[in-house]
């Protein structure tokens, strides 16, 4: 009866996003208070629709309800119970019905939280954020229902995929669909402006919150997947260049561009047409992603789905939302006129340059992620493009950026003049410089790409520091601190993420080029080296876990004689799905990890083993960690939230 009711409120919610896609654009359109007022009762009632809906299927999960098809296929009754309730988005069916109810949760915020917006564009947003919803729902409704029965109910399920049965992927997929949805805000504003034919300061404002929003959960989201693949596949590795993998990070970066694009139309009232096309290219690309994940065109481990119907409503949603913004866009192109001008030293031209380049890196991305499947349409050939080819392509785009990035945040709006920011910058650069030369003569040998990662990280943090210390004034030391102290939340938060960005960046030039790796075959009691340390295989038992039987070894990392960690790597196997799992050891530290994992026994009586050693590793989510936390320090800036309902003007429509 309960999945019976919420298979009825996902039918009605889609009638509901009917109603609120057409009648609020109908009183827009005529100046109808009345029917424009329709747009907030229908995306609240949307989203509790749909969050009954999404509660039916978690109780059928939770319960091990066997006579529903999804629960079948993704749960069993011995599974732990994160791992049954994470089973519910762990399949297409359940992430999509994940995704209406974020995108639901978006609209039924602006409808809340909205008042501030002028009637007429309130009432094109909710709107545009309603078609949205009907585009899914119905792609849910009829080629994806999570609310299918079966005729002879089993006794159990065939439990969800092992890979899946982690803590890190029980939150990952949550937090990325609150950032791909949330650019779904962004879109909506932007179809809006177009429709109503006005783009301007106050428009800017509204539409940042929600696109920091969303790149704070991407940010965080994209975090978690990559610290899933560092210790849960026994690679070694944090970025493999998958295609879901990418199909993540092109709306991370297009979002980062659209946030420094909007502020210069906040500032200066210019770049109008290119921060209109950023949040229709971000949320497209999100789109993007969605059909690389669920299409099946694409190979990747991370894929939902490989129906060719599916991919194809996907591709439709794609193309009728994308291009007819598109459309949209050219032809309302004469009404985004720019107002401000500016020279070509000036913070404007530094975010131009920042979005450029941020650009045509997540396109570079996005050439990669698609030349597999170009090349097999016209050619008929099977390629792999990897690592090689995006660290080759991307890099540069992201070392420019990292020089860039410093000088541009200390620039004047409008014109500047560059030596009176480099003289502020003059010990950033030093420092930079010196760490070079340092970590050059330290590690001579070997690759360039250590000192000048962290050469660009010094130069980014100090350069955050900069900008800080300079918006702070003329005085003592101990005023400018005072004074440093109570400059605005989004100053900080500025600063906090591009120092995140500058770790990061440290981070993965550290792990590129100083990780060492072991891979050996050791008896039991039998040791091996790795980068100074002695690592002993001291036993290796079999062990039950709730749904599995696991391999546990026990290995003793020891430095100069002296017993440092016990660590406990494991190979699981599940045996529902028979499917094995790697679940590596590691011994955390400030400055590294040491990194084990047990494989499979050998016809010598040995074991397989691998170990490394990885310099820097946990710098990398600790600067992720840094640039959420920037993202939402300026989130809570409270001249935001005032200002954004401050400005009300009366939209007067494009001829």
């Amino acid at each position: 009866m309960i999945v019976e009711l919420g298979h009825f409120a996902l039918a009605l919610a889609l009638a509901v996003a009917c109603l609120q896609t057409v009648v609020p654009l109908i009183g827009a359109w005529q100046r109808r208070s009345g029917w424009m007022a329709v747009a907030e009762p229908a995306a609240l009632v949307q989203f509790l629709l749909i969050a009954v809906a999404f509660g039916a299927l978690t109780r059928a999960f939770v319960a091990s309800d066997f006579s529903l098809r999804l629960v079948v296929l993704n749960s069993h009754t011995d599974k732990p119970m994160l791992y049954k309730v994470a089973g519910v988005w762990g399949n297409h069916e359940g992430s999509l019905l994940l995704w209406v109810l974020i995108l639901s949760g978006f609209g039924a915020c602006a409808a809340l939280f909205g008042g501030g917006l002028p009637a007429a564009l309130r009432a094109r947003v909710l709107a545009v954020q309603g078609s949205i919803g009907v585009a899914f729902l119905s792609f849910l409704l009829f080629t994806s229902n999570p609310f299918l029965r079966l005729a002879e109910p089993p006794f159990n399920g065939d439990d969800l995929n092992p890979l899946l049965q982690d803590p890190g992927l029980a939150f990952h997929p949550p937090f990325l669909y609150l950032g791909y949805v949330g650019l779904s805000m962004a879109f909506s504003f932007a179809v809006a402006a177009l429709i109503e034919g006005r783009v301007d300061a106050a428009w800017a404002r509204w539409v940042r919150p929600w696109t920091l929003a969303a790149w704070i959960f991407l940010t965080i989201g994209i975090a978690l997947g990559s610290w899933w693949a560092y210790y849960e596949l026994g690679w070694g590795g944090f970025w493999f260049w998958d295609p879901v993998e990418n199909a993540s990070f092109m709306p991370w970066l297009f979002s980062a561009a659209l946030l420094h694009s909007a502020i210069v139309v906040e500032k200066r009232e210019s770049l109008k047409a290119w921060t209109i096309l950023l949040a229709i290219l971000a949320f497209g690309f999100s789109l993007i992603g969605t059909f690389i994940v669920r299409s099946g065109v694409i190979t990747s481990v991370h894929s939902f789905a490989s129906d060719p119907e599916r991919g194809m409503f996907i591709l439709m949603i794609l193309a009728v939302f994308t291009g007819g913004a598109l459309m949209l866009f050219a032809l309302r192109a004469p009404v985004m006129e720019a107002k401000g001008v500016f020279a070509m030293v000036s913070r404007e031209s530094a975010l131009v340059v920042n979005n450029l380049l941020l650009a045509v890196a997540a396109f570079v991305v996005f050439i990669g992620t698609i030349w597999p499947l170009v090349a097999e349409i016209a050619w008929q050939r099977k390629l792999s493009v990897g690592a090689p080819f995006f660290d080759a392509a991307f890099t540069p785009f992201m070392v420019a950026l990292a020089v860039v990035l410093p000088v541009g945040a200390m620039l004047p709006w409008k014109r500047a003049q560059l030596g009176r920011v480099m003289r502020a910058l003059a010990p950033a650069l030093a420092l930079a410089i010196a760490v070079l030369a340092l970590v050059w003569a330290v590690q001579t040998g070997r690759s360039a790409l250590a000192p000048v990662g962290a050469a660009l990280a010094v130069w980014i943090v100090m350069g955050a520091l900069a900008d800080l210390w300079q918006r702070a004034g003329r005085g003592t030391v101990t005023a400018r601190l005072g004074r440093m102290g109570r400059l605005p939340r989004a100053e900080w938060g500025k600063a906090t993420a591009h120092a995140g960005l500058g770790v990061t960046l440290f981070a993965v030039a550290a792990m590129t080029a100083w990780s060492s790796e072991a891979i050996k075959v050791v008896q039991v009691c039998g040791s091996f080296a790795l980068h100074g340390h002695e690592i002993t295989l001291a036993a290796v038992d079999r062990q039950q876990g709730p749904n599995y039987i696991t391999t546990v070894a026990t290995m003793e990392v020891r430095r100069e004689g002296r017993l440092i960690a016990t660590l406990h790597p494991e190979k699981r196997v599940y045996p529902v799905q028979a499917m094995p799992t790697t679940e590596a050891a590691l011994d955390q530290g400030l400055f590294r990890d040491i990194y084990l994992v047990i494989g499979d026994p050998q016809e010598n009586g040995g074991w397989a083993v691998r170990g490394y050693w990885k310099p820097f590793a946990d710098w990398l989510w600790l600067g992720a960690g840094l640039m959420a936390l920037g993202g939402l320090l300026s989130l809570s800036d409270r001249r935001w939230r005032v200002a954004a309902g401050a400005r009300r003007h009366v939209a007067v429509p494009a001829e």
